[in-house]
């Protein structure tokens, strides 16, 4: 299970590989770390280019996933013996199916048509002897090399990212145009607001996105990419309470669209505007911005 990268290893340091996937990472691929120290090797994220390519540049003695979602864990069951290791508030969905289509939240049609392409696009075996770990747990891998866990939340409970030397890995903190994605049932708007002031501390050489932007170097580019990503949850709110001129209900949003642009066809896009709106329907009545004029619909009171 050693495959040549070639070109598509970054390396940043003489422990720390960027394993870049198709299209730069851009979504169903991503940009895996891998990290090695003296005694082990660990591999952060393992993507589907990992599988597809048979593996990394290096025996893999652990793999660490910085949250439960498919992309991020298609390679858990090519590493069959390989520890895995989790934050212990995402172990169900790496532990079985039942548990990750739990992140999810689906249901009924939505749900079997996502479980099949979890299970032929990225892999999906259960791994039940999965590790749990909590914010600011350390990986030592022998000879001065460690992974220090960082507690992320928002995008899912146990959304995490990792120091390692002078690299800081975000995971799905991708700072694309896109913004913040926090549309599951284990998903949390001020959670995920929260982990962007947080993250604004970190202080690296490099900063490394699972998707899109990949490899930043330096803070003040990494800052000024995180506050237009952060951005996006105003704009998103904004153009909400625009929409709520008149009257409208939770699912009238939804289908209007806030998070997804109306071409995009995926099983779960109905379940995640629904849940984006809600939670800033929320925010909007704890500020005031909005009341609920008729049972399930929504207006603003002020602009």
């Amino acid at each position: 299970m050693i495959a040549d990268w070639g070109a598509d290893e970054r390396k940043l340091s003489d422990t720390v590989s960027v394993l870049v996937g198709a299209n730069n990472g851009g979504y169903p691929s991503g940009n895996s770390l891998l990290v090695r120290g003296a005694g082990e090797t660990v591999l952060i994220d393992p993507s589907i280019d990992v599988v597809s390519r048979g593996g990394a540049p290096a025996p893999v003695d652990a793999v660490i996933n910085s949250h439960s979602h498919e992309d991020h864990i298609a390679g858990n069951g090519f590493f069959a013996d390989a520890r895995v290791h989790v934050h212990s508030d995402d172990l169900p969905g790496i532990a079985s199916m039942d548990g990750l289509m739990a992140v999810y939240g689906l249901d009924g049609s939505a749900r079997a048509e996502f479980e099949q392409t979890v299970l032929d696009e990225f892999h999906y075996t259960p791994r039940p002897d999965a590790h749990g770990f909590a914010d600011g747990h350390v990986f030592d891998l022998g000879g001065g090399t460690t992974v220090e866990a960082v507690h992320l939340p928002g995008h899912t409970r146990g959304h995490s990212g990792f120091r390692t030397g002078n690299v800081f890995f975000l995971s799905d903190i991708d700072l694309t145009g896109f913004g913040p994605y926090y549309g599951d049932v284990w998903s949390d708007l001020e959670h995920f607001e929260e982990s962007l002031v947080k993250v604004r501390d970190e202080d690296a050489d490099f900063y490394v996105t699972f998707h899109h932007k990949g490899v930043i170097e330096g803070r003040s580019a990494f800052l000024e990419l995180l506050d237009g990503f952060h951005a996006v949850i105003g704009r998103r709110h904004e153009a909400m309470l625009d929409y709520l001129a008149e009257p409208r209900s939770i699912d009238e949003m939804a289908e209007h669209r806030f998070i997804y642009r109306p071409h995009v066809d995926m099983p779960f896009v109905s379940s995640v505007e629904r849940r984006s709106a809600q939670m800033h329907v929320e925010r909007m009545l704890r500020r005031g911005e909005a009341a609920e004029v008729d049972p399930g619909r929504y207006q603003r009171t002020r602009r």
